[in-house]
């Protein structure tokens, strides 16, 4: 059978074990020639082709529910229900997504783009079975990185409380998340992976003991007896083993991830196991194409990547250094010279450039695993003693350590600077790594100044700006991908007014008032309109908490006219602040805010989604002709 006849998973039932292998080198040679051609990820999907095959051909998915913890590993999943005709548009504009969306397919249970949340899913979906009297199989899958997360250990714990509800919990152990994994928990798992394989000792136990004279009745074994035998069992499972029986869970494992006999044995046992149970399946990441099996740090994602080399397809012009970059090279040799600095990263040191910290300098470097919360609260506690925490972090993950910002960070006025990689627009991830929220959910927040940097020369001032500054907390945040090309010092960095922006053009006609990496389309947007007779006042605002009013306020009320521009969200952004600031100070002036409306970015290169909400300059200028300079020719969009 060839993967390309398979449209339901179900149909991997009565297939033989040859069959499937074929089947799994199918979906392999798919996956490496689809993000060769398009990038994605790479690595963590080739690691588990057997451990998804070996487990839909022990369920019935028309009534069994799959979690997939990130997404990003379930790319098998994808290709095994009736995807993979289309797996060719991965990560394109109205293509397949790089994470589970159920509006997607009706196998992708639960929509998962963070880490460390299919456990909780899974009990859920297993609580609401059993209140309603159904009989269906429940599976969360959970790789070692995500297991560091705290939201998956507080599922562990109470799942542990429930020994009469099913659910299986595999985790997919490959030694890594992103980056090797950190912490006890990856030291107890390596030892785990060492240990002889235990599998399904209680109930072998117990039906040893039902067959012995004088003990139980043959159906149930007495008190005395089932501490015995939890005793036995004990002494026959490696002490690294037990913990997560410990925890309620019946432990299995570990099994060869990608021996299929092995593993459709195992989880066709563990589905009879009643009560909460944990089969722990070790596999290897990027299995099957030997750089990825042996650069598992990079082979994680890649952008398109010529597939018998493994090496990038070069680019058709050389790029500016990117914004992650110039913020490693930047706090790197700012850290040099002051030994207060940490930086702090949540399993993301690639992603955010912290690895050339941990390289150069690595007693300032902290990596706490996929634990957000625990990484400001961590950052919190390293000022309280005088350091300078930078905690260098997504804005889309930042969203999980939202109480610990206001109730570790703010409330105590401690100095920790939070460095917002990935802020606005990102592309093929789409909707659940969009960095559009963190302009509004900081901005509400008292005791924390916001700024955003629009090129990569003033982020390297922002840099000093956000070290220096001790009142409180600061936040700063930058796109993703390649500056604009400005020149960069190397050092000498003067650091910026707390709450002053900076006027780039004049004009008596329109007021534009870009933010961040938008204050390049405002100067573009300021272009076209002068080619239409209308001349644009541009200013950078640098901060929108504090905004500078003393700036902004008397601009307005002489020119009359105002639009803001910025890559996030409308609803209590940086345009928002504006609009406020106006209405306090009575400023009778026309305002338009172009941003993200109220709705959900889905994956698409970054030059499709501006387009498609209206943010080019060209768009820009039409919109702002059309409505306040009507009697101007309108612009042609190009």
């Amino acid at each position: 059978m060839h993967i390309s006849e398979i449209t339901h998973p179900n149909q991997l039932h009565g297939l033989s074990i040859r069959q499937l292998e074929d089947i799994a080198q199918q979906i392999r040679e798919k996956h490496l020639e689809t993000v060769a051609a398009t990038g994605g990820h790479l690595g963590p999907g080739l690691g588990v082709v057997e451990l998804t095959i070996g487990l839909y051909q022990t369920l019935d998915l028309d009534h069994d529910k799959v979690i997939w913890d990130v997404g990003h590993q379930a790319y098998p999943h994808k290709m095994l229900t009736g995807r993979y005709h289309d797996f060719h548009t991965l990560r394109q504009k109205d293509g397949i997504a790089g994470y589970l969306k159920r509006c997607e397919n009706k196998f992708d249970c639960f929509g998962a783009g963070h880490a460390s949340t299919s456990i909780s899913a899974g009990l859920g979906m297993a609580l609401a079975r059993d209140s309603r009297g159904e009989n269906f199989k429940v599976v969360s899958i959970i790789g070692d990185g995500a297991l560091t997360g705290g939201m998956a250990l507080e599922a562990i714990n109470h799942a542990g409380h429930l020994p009469n509800t099913n659910l299986m919990v595999v985790l997919n152990d490959n030694e890594m998340s992103i980056s090797p994994n950190v912490g006890a928990i990856s030291r107890y798992l390596n030892k785990v992976r060492l240990s002889d394989p235990i599998q399904f000792i209680t109930g072998n136990l117990e039906e040893q003991f039902k067959h012995l004279p004088l003990f139980g009745d043959g159906e149930n074994l007495s008190p005395e007896m089932k501490n015995l035998k939890e005793a036995m069992k004990r002494l026959a499972m490696p002490k690294v083993g037990a913990v997560i029986e410990e925890l309620g869970f019946t432990y299995v494992g570990p099994i060869d991830g990608h021996n299929l006999s092995e593993l459709i044995d195992t989880f066709n046992k563990a589905h009879k196991v009643k009560g909460p149970v944990l089969v722990h399946v070790a596999t290897v990441k990027g299995k099957g194409y030997a750089l990825a099996e042996k650069d598992q740090v990079g082979y994680h994602a890649q952008n398109p990547f010529n597939l018998a080399t493994g090496k990038p397809i070069p680019s058709n012009k050389p790029k500016p250094p990117s914004y992650s970059k110039v913020f490693a090279h930047t706090l790197t040799t700012l850290a040099a010279n002051n030994p207060k600095i940490v930086g702090i990263t949540a399993a993301m040191a690639t992603g955010t450039g912290l690895d050339k910290l941990q390289q150069k300098l690595p007693d300032q470097y902290i990596d706490v695993g996929i634990a957000e919360q625990h990484a400001v609260t961590l950052a919190a506690g390293l000022a309280c003693e005088g350091m300078r925490p930078v905690v260098a972090i997504y804005s889309t993950f930042l969203q999980r350590a939202y109480d610990q910002i206001i109730h570790d960070v703010c409330i105590q006025k401690l100095p920790v600077f939070f460095c917002l990689d990935r802020a606005g627009i990102v592309g093929a991830d789409g909707p659940t790594h969009q960095g559009m929220y963190d302009i509004a959910y900081l901005r509400c927040i008292p005791n924390m100044v916001i700024m955003a940097p629009k090129d990569e020369a003033e982020m390297q001032r922002m840099i000093v700006t956000g070290i220096n500054y001790t009142e409180g907390a600061i936040a700063m945040r930058y796109p993703r991908g390649s500056g604009i090309g400005v020149p960069l010092a190397e050092e000498g960095w003067e650091e910026l007014e707390i709450g002053k922006g900076e006027i780039l053009r004049q004009g008596d006609d329109i007021l534009l008032l870009g933010y961040g990496s938008m204050v390049t389309t405002a100067m573009q947007t300021a272009g076209i309109l002068s080619e239409h007779g209308i001349e644009a006042t541009v200013v950078n605002a640098r901060f929108v908490k504090p905004l500078d009013t003393e700036l902004i306020l008397p601009l307005a009320e002489k020119i009359g006219k105002v639009a803001t521009l910025e890559e996030g969200c409308l609803i209590g952004g940086f345009g928002s602040a504006v609009a406020e600031a106006l209405t306090e100070a009575e400023v009778m002036a026309k305002l338009k805010r172009f941003g993200v409306p109220d709705i959900l970015v889905d994956h698409a290169k970054p030059d499709q989604s501006f387009a498609d909400l209206g943010l080019t300059a060209p768009q820009i200028s039409e919109q702002i002709l059309s409505s306040w300079f009507a009697e101007k020719p309108a612009v042609v969009a190009s």
